[in-house]
C-alpha cells in the first residue's frame, strides 16, 4: 500500500493538460520592462520575480530586461519566446501584464503560442497563473476582450470610408499616372519615345508602358 502512495505521489504534474515536470524543477524565464524615464524601477520588478520564483522552488533559468518601447523592445521579448520555443524554458515569469503585451490581441497571440509549446505564464502584479484553472479561464476571458477589440478597430475602418466616400473623397491609390493618358498617347502617336514620355510628364516608365499596352 505504501508503494502505491508512492508511485501516485511520484506522478508527473500536468499543466495545459500536458505532462510536465514536478513544479520544484521548473525553469523560468523572467521579464521586466520599464520606460527609458523609469529604468530606476527594474531592480525591484526582478528582485521581486526572482523571490516569487524562489517560493515556487522554480530555477530561473533566463533574466530578460528591457527599457523604453519599439523594436528594441520586441527584440527582447522574443528571446525569451524563443528559449520557450526550444524547450529552454517551462514558465514565463512577468512583472506586468501590459509590460509584456502591447495590446490584447498581441496578449492573447504569445499567451496562445506558450499554451501551445506547454509552457506556463505568470503574471506578478496581478497574480495571473496560466498553469491553474482560474487563470486559464481568464485567458479565455482575453480572447474575448481581444476579439472585441478587433471588432471596434474594424467599427472605426468602416466608419471612417464612409465618412469619407459622403464628402465626395477618392478612396484608394491616387490615379497620377492615368491622369496623363491621354497627352501620354499623343505624345506616343507623333514618335516620342516612351523613356522621353516619362520625364516629360514626371510619371514612370512602367505607367507609360501599361497605358500604352
Amino acid at each position: 500500500m505504501a508503494a502505491k502512495r508512492t508511485s501516485e505521489n511520484a506522478k508527473p504534474h500536468r499543466v495545459f493538460g500536458q505532462t510536465r515536470k514536478p513544479a520544484k524543477m521548473f525553469r523560468a524565464g523572467l521579464y521586466a520592462r520599464v520606460s527609458t524615464n523609469d529604468q530606476q524601477t527594474i531592480p525591484l520588478q526582478i528582485r521581486a520575480l526572482q523571490e516569487y520564483a524562489a517560493r515556487r522552488n522554480w530555477t530561473i533559468a533566463l533574466q530578460v530586461k528591457a527599457v523604453g518601447s519599439g523594436a528594441s523592445q520586441r527584440q527582447l521579448r522574443e528571446k525569451l519566446l524563443e528559449a520557450a520555443r526550444r524547450r529552454e524554458i517551462d514558465v514565463v515569469l512577468v512583472w506586468r501584464l501590459d509590460r509584456w503585451g502591447r495590446s490584447v490581441a498581441d496578449l492573447l497571440a504569445t499567451l496562445q503560442e506558450l499554451d501551445h509549446l506547454g509552457v506556463g505564464f505568470v503574471s506578478f502584479t496581478e497574480a495571473l497563473d496560466l498553469t491553474t484553472p482560474a487563470g486559464r479561464a481568464m485567458a479565455a476571458l482575453l480572447a474575448v476582450f481581444a476579439e472585441f477589440e478587433r471588432e471596434i478597430l474594424r467599427e472605426r475602418v468602416r466608419a471612417g470610408l464612409a465618412h469619407a466616400r459622403q464628402n465626395g473623397k477618392r478612396l484608394g491609390r491616387p490615379l497620377t499616372a492615368g491622369l496623363h493618358a491621354h497627352r501620354v498617347r499623343k505624345l506616343y502617336r507623333v514618335g516620342v519615345s516612351k523613356s522621353e514620355i516619362a520625364r516629360r510628364l514626371k510619371i514612370g516608365r512602367t505607367s507609360v508602358r501599361r497605358i500604352l499596352a
